[in-house]
């Protein structure tokens, strides 16, 4: 097979015309997942939950103290002041003196078409200890805020010194509240206790700003794993693996901080992401195995046309048209098998026929395997897509130059050879 430029420049143009479809799907698709993300968000959450930013008790104390004022007054045309003394309330923030908190996180994942949503269940217990320290006695105001004001928590409970409040309470904003009295010396227990779901995120803040904890001990546990911590957050001081999942511990004798404690749902493949994402690359992949085809086309002397390459792109594309819209009824996976083997036999059963079985089973599976599917394949490992390339690319050049380095490309390029001149007639002089 004769190699011209007029041949190259055609299967360009095949090239150009493939990558014009898949850079079209690759904003069909992203518009999808973006409409479907903006509507469906809101509604999964006003169904599932929030984020779940559980915050701790605020426990402050409420006493009565007398405080000197001075009044004018005007008495006889004359201006007066006095001095009086008057009773005023006081409140001050105050600590825990012991905290003991608990979460059990339950990983519950729903896709709604092209979009996953990393929703998860969570037992929460929290014990909290006040020692009044303070030599006054007073009223200590207790305000428990829910992490999300219009979330449902079932079991909910509200213990204070054995006593459960949570049926006498009723919530304000989102928040309980309650006042109990307390003298110098008393000891105040309080539990509180719920079950309830969330979305994305679960982290305990301790305090609102910096303040010193002490006997602090929250403990988290998951039944996943490839979690991460929320920005912010302070790492646990200890992680014991269990059954599929793991234990967090962060444990304080007396610790001055205003982090927070929590984990971040894993990380889901987002099916409108990675279609778009494999869409936009995809002109990569084909290049690579259309100068594969070239390379090995004119080595071995095979006649593949400009329209062969046309049909051949097809191929490729039905592999990322079907793996975009198949990912709205099926899981990422299986639905990359299937595009994957639907491509594979669409080429494979076609250059069968074009160019022959050994050619079609052998080079053009092992390059559609290695440049459509492994190249697809890294875009699932999230940091490693573009060192596949560059591996993919040096490798590829090797190859190509160890298979053409003997070809004398002069000749190769040359135009096809020349047609025949019309032979002469001899002319016969008139007799």
């Amino acid at each position: 097979m004769k190699l011209t430029v007029g041949r190259i420049v055609a299967i360009a143009l095949v090239f150009g015309i493939t990558s014009i479809g898949w850079l079209t799907l690759a904003g069909v698709t992203s518009h999808r997942a973006d409409t479907l993300g903006s509507r469906l968000g809101p509604e999964v959450a006003e169904l599932w939950g929030q984020p779940h930013r559980q915050g701790a008790p605020e426990p402050t104390f409420l006493y009565e103290t007398e405080r000197a004022t001075e009044k004018t007054i005007i008495q006889d045309g004359q201006t007066q002041t006095i001095q009086t003394r008057e009773v005023v309330l006081e409140e001050r923030p105050v600590l825990f003196s012991r905290t003991r908190v608990a979460a059990d996180l339950h990983l519950d994942p729903r896709q709604r078409g092209l979009v996953w949503f990393s929703l998860y269940g969570v037992d929460f217990e929290g014990a909290w200890t006040y020692t009044h320290r303070a030599s006054e006695t007073g009223r200590l105001r207790l305000r428990f805020a829910f992490p999300d004001p219009q979330g449902l928590y079932d079991g909910f409970r509200f213990v204070v010194n054995g006593e459960n409040l949570a049926a006498r309470l009723q919530p304000r904003d989102g928040v309980i509240e309650t006042l109990v009295p307390v003298a110098p010396g008393a000891v105040l227990n309080l539990e509180v206790g719920y079950r309830s779901r969330g979305l994305e995120s679960w982290s305990y803040q301790p305090t609102r700003g910096v303040a010193s904890l002490e006997d602090f001990e929250v403990q988290v546990s998951t039944d996943f794993e490839g979690f991460d911590y929320p920005n912010g957050a302070v790492s646990p001081t200890a992680r014991t693996p269990r059954d599929g999942g793991m234990q967090l511990d962060w444990r304080f004798d007396q610790v001055v901080t205003g982090q927070s404690m929590g984990v971040t749902m894993p990380s889901i493949v987002q099916p409108g992401e990675l279609a778009t994402a494999l869409s936009m690359s995809a002109p990569v992949s084909l290049f690579f195995f259309f100068f594969v085809l070239l390379v090995l086309s004119t080595v071995r002397g095979i006649d593949i046309h400009p329209i062969n390459h046309l049909f051949l792109g097809g191929a490729f594309f039905a592999f990322h048209l079907l793996f975009a819209y198949g990912v709205d009824h099926l899981d990422v996976v299986p639905a990359f098998v299937l595009a994957s083997i639907v491509s594979l036999v669409l080429v494979v059963s076609y250059l069968r026929l074009v160019v022959g079985n050994r050619f079609a089973f052998v080079e053009a599976t092992i390059a559609q395997l290695v440049y459509l599917v492994g190249f697809s394949l890294a875009h699932f490992w999230e940091g490693f897509t573009g060192l596949t390339v560059t591996v993919l690319s040096i490798v590829t050049l090797f190859v190509a130059m160890q298979l053409t380095g003997r070809i004398r490309w002069s000749d190769v390029l040359s135009r096809s050879a020349e047609r025949p001149t019309p032979r002469e007639v001899p002319t016969t002089s008139a007799v």
